[in-house]
C-alpha cells in the first residue's frame, strides 16, 4: 500500500505547474520550522532590543510587529537604518518572538508606524551616536568633526573613514546615550524613510519560500480539526465517534470544554478529531455524531435583533458627546432631516483561516502561528495551560492576512490544550468554514441620525445615536453599550463646525463573540455619517463637496466635548489633534483627481467622503455607473490620504488600493446574519467578497505631503468607501441607501 503524506498547498500547487497540470504521483513533504530562520548573529554592538551590529558590519534589526502583506518587516526597519546610516544591503531583518521587552506588539489599530515612530529612530539614532563616539575617540577629534554616512563613520578634514564593523567593539564598550540627548535626522537628510524601497519578504511571497502559520511542520506531528459548537455558548452533550475512528489516518478523539461566557480569548470547545493528517481529521469530523446543548443564545435571529437594535436606537441612549442645546436647536429649526442606517456582520475572512502549531513539553510550550499579537497568544496559553508565561514561546510565522482576526489567539490556545493531551506536537487548522461560522464578528449596527437646517440651509443641530454590541461583552459580562473607545472611531469625534452636537449610546446585547475588525467600528460611523451629511447636502439644494466643506468649517483643532475622555487612537491630542485643515485638504486633492463638477454620462454620478481614523485623514471620490438593469460598476476611484509622514509610500498606495478591493466587498456582499443562533454562511459562496468583474476600472491613491507625525494605514482607506459609493449611486439614480449590503443591483 503506498504512503501517505503530507504536501503543502503551495508546494501542490508548485508541481502542477512543473508537471504541465498532470497527476501527481509523488511529492516532497513540506518544509519543517527552521530556528536559523528568525537567529541572529553574534554582535559586538547591541545597544537596545532592536538593533546590533557584529564585527563584520552585518547590521540585524529585530521586527517585532506582524508581517501579512502590509509590508511591516520593510517598512520598520527602514525607519531604524535610516537614523543608523546603513546600508540596506548590509542590514539583515528577524522575526521578534512575543516578548514584552520589544513594548507593545500587537500588529492592529494601525498602530506600528505611528506607535513605533520615535523609538525606533531613537534605536537607529543611538547606535549611530556611538559608533560616531568611537570614531572620534580612536582619531582623537571631538565627536562633532565625525558623521555616519551610508554604514561608515567619516572624518572630513582628514579624509578619513572607518566601518560600522570596525567601530562594533569599541562603540559596544560604551555607554547608550540617554534619549533625551540624541540628535535626529532632519527629513530632508532621510535615505529611506519616504522611498520606495522593495519589500523584504516580496521575493519570498511570490516564489513560494515563505512560511505561514499553516505551512510549519514539526518533527511527529499531529493534525487537527475541532468540531465548534454551532451556537456561541454551547456545550457538548453527547459524542458517539464510532464511524469517525475508523476513518483512515484519525488517531484519536479530544472533548474540549469551552470557556465559560464571556470567553475572551479562550476556545469555544467541542470535539477535536486528531489524525495524520488535515484531510483525514476533516473526513472524520464529518461522521461525527454530536448533541449540542445551544445553550443561552440559541434563539439567535438576525431579522429579529435588527427591529430590536433599529427600535433601541429611535429612543434616548446614554450621552457621550454634548455641546450646546440640540434639542432646542431641533424644535427651533427651518427644518428637520431624519435617517436610520444599518450594517451587518460581518466576517474577518482572510484567506489564510486561523492556524497553530503547539507542542508542550515538561520545560514549556513551543507555539508557531500568524498571530498578529504574539504576547496576547503567549498569556492566553500560559493561562490555559496553568504554567508561568516565561515558559512559553510564541514564533510568528507570516500571516496570509489577518484584519484583526489573528489578534484574538483561541487559535493557539486549542492547538497547545490539544498537545497536552496527545504529549507531542499539534497542528490546530481552521476550514473556512470554521472561520466564518465561529470566529469574532464585526459588531452589527443601527444608527439614528437627526438634523436641523436654519433658513439658509446651515446646520445648527446634530444628533446621533448608535446601538451595537460593543467589543467588550466578549470579556466581560453586562457589557450593552457602545465603550469610549468605540464611540471615539467615527461617532463622537464628528469634526464639523455645528453649534448644537448631540451623540448617544444605545442597548444593544450581544448574542455572538464581537471582535476588532479592519478599522473597526469606523465602517459603519463613517457609513451612517458620511450618507447623512450627502443628505443633508441634497436637502439643502447644495453641491456635495461644497457642503462638505463648509460644513468643516473653517482651519482649526476639534476637541469633543465628550462624557468621557476622548482616547484618540491612544494618540496625544497634541500630537495629533483633530485638524480640519487636514481634512479640506483631502477632500480637494480627492475631488480635484476624480474630476468633481464634471458633466458624466446618464447612468452615471459622483460621491465622495471623507473620514479621519487612527490619526490619518482619508477622501474617497468614486464614480459610478448604473446599468439599465440596475448593475453597478464603478469605472474610477480616487482616493487622497493624509497618513503624516509616509514611511513607505509603496505599502501606503498598496493599503489604500487593497482597502478599495475591500471596500467594495463590504459595501456590496459583506454580512453574516443568524438564525437560531446559527451563522447562516459558511464559505465564499455565501459570503461574498469583491470579484475581479466588481473591481474599480482604476484606482488611484494621492499621499499628501506632510511634516506631521506618522498616522495609521492599514484601516484609514476603508471607512470611506462605502458612502461614498452610496452617494455616487444616489448622484446616479436618485436611490438612497441607508442599509449595507447593497447587493450587486439598485432599482432604477
Amino acid at each position: 500500500m503506498a504512503s501517505l503524506q503530507n504536501v503543502s498547498r503551495r508546494e501542490f500547487l508548485g508541481i502542477l505547474g512543473l508537471s504541465g497540470g498532470g497527476l501527481v504521483l509523488a511529492a516532497p513533504p513540506a518544509r519543517a520550522w527552521s530556528p536559523s530562520a528568525v537567529a541572529a548573529t553574534t554582535n559586538a554592538l547591541a545597544p537596545n532590543v532592536f538593533l546590533s551590529i557584529d564585527s563584520a558590519g552585518l547590521v540585524t534589526i529585530v521586527c517585532h510587529r506582524s508581517e501579512m502583506g502590509q509590508g511591516v518587516r520593510t517598512a520598520l526597519p527602514m525607519i531604524v537604518a535610516d537614523e543608523l546610516e546603513a546600508d540596506w544591503k548590509l542590514v539583515k531583518v528577524v522575526q521578534a518572538e512575543g516578548d514584552k521587552k520589544y513594548g507593545e506588539q500587537a500588529t492592529d489599530g494601525s498602530r506600528s508606524g505611528r506607535g513605533d515612530w520615535l523609538k525606533l529612530r531613537q534605536a537607529g539614532a543611538a547606535a549611530r551616536t556611538m559608533l560616531e563616539q568611537a570614531a572620534a575617540d580612536r582619531w582623537g577629534v571631538p565627536v562633532t568633526e565625525v558623521q555616519a554616512r551610508l554604514h561608515a563613520v567619516v572624518h572630513t578634514a582628514s579624509n578619513r573613514t572607518l566601518g560600522f564593523g570596525e567601530l562594533a567593539v569599541a562603540a559596544g564598550a560604551l555607554k547608550v546615550p540617554d534619549a533625551a540627548s540624541l540628535r535626529l535626522k532632519p527629513r530632508s537628510a532621510f535615505r529611506f524613510i519616504g522611498k520606495d524601497v522593495p519589500m523584504l519578504d516580496g521575493p519570498d511571497l511570490v516564489t513560494g519560500r515563505g512560511i505561514f502559520g499553516i505551512d510549519v511542520v514539526r518533527p511527529g506531528m499531529k493534525h487537527a480539526v475541532i468540531a465548534r459548537p454551532p451556537v456561541y455558548g454551547g456545550r457538548v452533550t453527547a459524542v458517539d465517534d464510532a464511524a469517525a475512528t475508523k476513518v483512515r489516518g484519525v488517531e484519536r478523539i479530544v472533548r474540549l470544554d469551552g470557556a465559560p461566557l464571556p470567553s475572551g480569548f479562550q476556545p469555544l470547545g467541542g470535539v477535536a478529531v486528531i489524525a495524520r493528517n488535515t484531510w483525514a481529521a476533516l473526513q472524520g469530523r464529518e461522521v461525527l455524531k454530536i448533541t449540542w446543548d445551544d445553550g443561552p443564545h440559541g434563539a439567535y435571529d438576525s431579522a429579529v435583533y435588527e427591529k430590536a437594535l433599529v427600535e433601541s436606537a429611535s429612543k434616548p441612549g446614554a450621552v457621550a458627546r454634548k455641546e450646546g442645546d440640540v434639542d432646542g436647536a431641533l424644535s427651533s429649526a427651518a427644518r428637520v432631516v431624519k435617517a436610520d442606517y444599518y450594517a451587518p456582520h460581518l466576517a474577518h475572512a482572510p484567506m489564510e483561516p486561523p492556524a497553530a502549531v503547539a507542542e508542550v513539553t515538561a520545560d514549556g510550550c513551543q507555539v508557531w502561528a500568524s498571530t498578529q499579537d504574539p504576547q496576547s497568544a503567549r498569556s492566553e496559553v500560559a493561562k490555559a495551560l496553568g504554567i508561568g508565561e516565561e515558559t512559553v514561546t510564541v514564533n510568528v510565522t507570516l500571516l496570509g492576512g489577518a484584519f484583526g482576526r489573528k489578534s484574538k489567539p483561541d487559535y493557539c490556545v486549542e492547538a497547545a490544550l490539544l498537545s497536552k493531551q496527545v504529549g507531542g506536537p499539534v497542528k490546530v487548522t481552521w476550514s473556512r468554514e470554521d472561520e466564518i461560522r465561529h470566529g469574532y464578528y464585526h459588531t452589527v449596527t443601527a444608527q439614528h441620525l437627526e438634523a436641523g437646517l436654519d433658513s439658509g440651509s446651515r446646520v445648527t443641530a446634530w444628533l446621533h445615536r448608535t446601538a451595537f454590541p460593543p467589543i467588550p461583552s466578549t470579556f466581560e459580562p453586562n457589557q450593552t453599550r457602545g465603550s469610549a473607545g468605540e464611540l471615539g472611531l467615527g461617532a463622537v469625534d464628528v469634526p464639523f463646525a455645528i453649534p448644537n452636537i448631540r451623540c448617544e449610546a444605545c442597548e444593544a446585547p450581544a448574542h455572538v463573540r464581537i471582535g476588532w475588525f479592519r478599522s473597526v467600528n469606523n465602517i459603519p460611523h463613517a457609513f451612517a455619517v458620511c450618507s447623512f451629511v450627502d443628505e443633508l447636502a441634497a436637502a439643502a439644494r447644495r453641491d456635495p463637496k461644497e457642503f462638505l466643506l463648509d460644513l468643516l468649517g473653517p482651519p482649526r483643532h476639534v476637541v469633543p466635548a465628550t462624557t468621557e475622555k476622548y482616547e484618540n487612537y491612544g494618540e496625544s491630542m497634541e500630537t495629533h489633534p483633530i485638524d480640519t485643515a487636514r481634512f479640506q485638504a483631502v477632500v480637494q486633492a480627492a475631488a480635484s483627481k476624480i474630476g468633481w463638477g464634471r458633466t458624466v454620462p446618464k447612468g452615471h454620478g459622483l460621491g465622495i467622503a471623507v473620514h479621519r481614523s487612527f490619526a490619518t485623514y482619508v477622501c474617497t471620490a468614486l464614480e459610478v455607473s448604473i446599468g439599465t438593469d440596475g448593475s453597478i460598476a464603478i469605472p474610477k476611484v480616487v482616493t487622497a490620504v493624509d497618513c503624516g509622514i509616509a514611511i513607505h509610500p509603496d505599502r501606503v498606495r498598496s493599503q489604500i488600493e487593497g482597502a478599495a478591493i475591500m471596500g467594495i466587498g463590504v459595501a456590496l456582499h459583506g454580512q453574516v446574519t443568524f438564525k437560531q443562533g446559527r451563522a447562516e454562511q459558511s464559505n465564499f459562496d455565501t459570503y461574498e467578497v469583491a470579484r475581479m468583474p466588481e473591481a474599480p476600472g482604476a484606482i488611484e491613491v494621492v499621499i499628501i505631503d506632510s511634516d506631521a507625525p506618522p498616522g495609521g494605514v492599514g484601516e484609514p482607506g476603508l471607512p470611506p468607501f462605502a458612502p461614498a459609493l452610496c452617494n455616487a449611486i444616489f448622484a446616479a439614480t436618485g436611490t438612497r441607501i441607508r442599509r449595507l449590503p447593497i447587493g450587486t443591483k439598485v432599482k432604477v
